[in-house]
């Protein structure tokens, strides 16, 4: 079967969000990379109201944002660009440094300038989706510090239910105590 690279960068960085039944069950982790020239945001417009991740330009050309490579049958890529939706436009090309020093190409989906709002923010769960998965794949202390810091809110919606599978999926990869009330 036909395989793509993807590069998460966000909540599916965390195996168990990516691999659930509504996305990519065939996920495999290849290893961790960075592309330079970006900077992650929590500024894209989720259809919950709250702030997504999403890849940033950067001016400075020092600014690199760490994630995770995965293997993805080609079969499944119609459903991950169903998932991340039409907020994301979806490039194939992304130039990522392997910590191993190999590059490659992959695929990643970067918010679409009409989707961007700064004033949004983050619900905890969401977060913890990103700090989970960032812990998992061993990315960088200084990295996962900065995800940490993001400012976030409790979901006023505490029944939602992408609030109730994130805790499952947290739960799951054994990560409780990253939001408060779950």
């Amino acid at each position: 079967m036909s395989t793509f690279t993807y590069f998460a960068y966000g909540s599916n960085m965390l195996d168990e969000r990516l691999r659930h039944l509504t996305r990519c069950p065939s996920a495999r982790v290849l290893g961790t990379g960075s592309a330079a020239g970006w900077r992650l945001g929590f500024v894209k417009r989720g259809a919950d109201g709250s702030g997504k991740a999403t890849m940033l330009r950067s001016a400075r050309a020092s600014d690199r944002i760490h994630g995770v490579l995965f293997t993805i049958d080609l079969a499944e890529r119609a459903v991950l660009d169903r998932v991340e939706g039409p907020g994301y436009e979806r490039l194939d090309d992304l130039a990522v440094d392997r910590e191993e020093g190999v590059h490659t190409q992959a695929s990643v989906y970067v918010a679409r300038e009409s989707a961007i709002d700064p004033t949004l923010v983050a619900f905890d769960w969401y977060r913890a989706l990103v700090i989970a998965g960032a812990h998992r794949h061993g990315l960088p202390a200084d990295v996962i510090a900065e995800i940490a810091s993001v400012p976030v809110l409790p979901d006023p919606n505490p029944a939602r239910e992408q609030r109730l599978i994130a805790l499952e999926q947290l739960a799951a990869a054994g990560c409780t105590g990253l939001v408060d009330g779950g």
